[in-house]
């Protein structure tokens, strides 16, 4: 079955927007693969505004968040894995959903056991 962090994602930020509030993500920084302003984060979390008119090309895929923010100014692609998603609220009222840790994906070149290549002792029992 398929992870539901992120269409539980998709869906807050709709609701969010729907009701004219800014949609805010907390992040966590220090997960592999995140991509964000090292700059701008603060004890290893970073809040991100991902309302329609702070960001270009918003994808909210089912492995990660994408999209172009500015910060300070300058132009900056920014890049979330769904793990690293630490919850979603709007900024006027803290509404939202905040997320259990999820342990970190392996990687993908990582040992995986080798099945067992016995064959089964199967007998006719009459």
């Amino acid at each position: 079955m398929t992870p539901s962090r992120p269409y539980i994602i998709r869906a807050i930020y709709d609701w969010i927007v729907d009701n004219d509030c800014t949609p805010h993500l907390l992040v966590d920084a220090a997960m592999t693969d995140v991509e964000v302003p090292e700059s701008y984060v603060v004890d290893g979390q970073i809040v991100l505004n991902i309302s329609p008119t702070a960001v270009v090309s918003l994808q909210l895929g089912n492995d990660a968040i994408s999209f172009n923010g500015r910060f300070g100014g300058r132009p900056f692609d920014i890049f979330v894995p769904i793990a690293a998603v630490m919850g979603i609220y709007a900024r006027e009222n803290g509404q939202g959903m905040v997320f259990d840790a999820e342990p970190e994906p392996e990687p993908p070149d990582s040992p995986t056991p080798e099945p067992d290549r016995t064959r089964p002792a199967l007998r006719v029992v009459k």
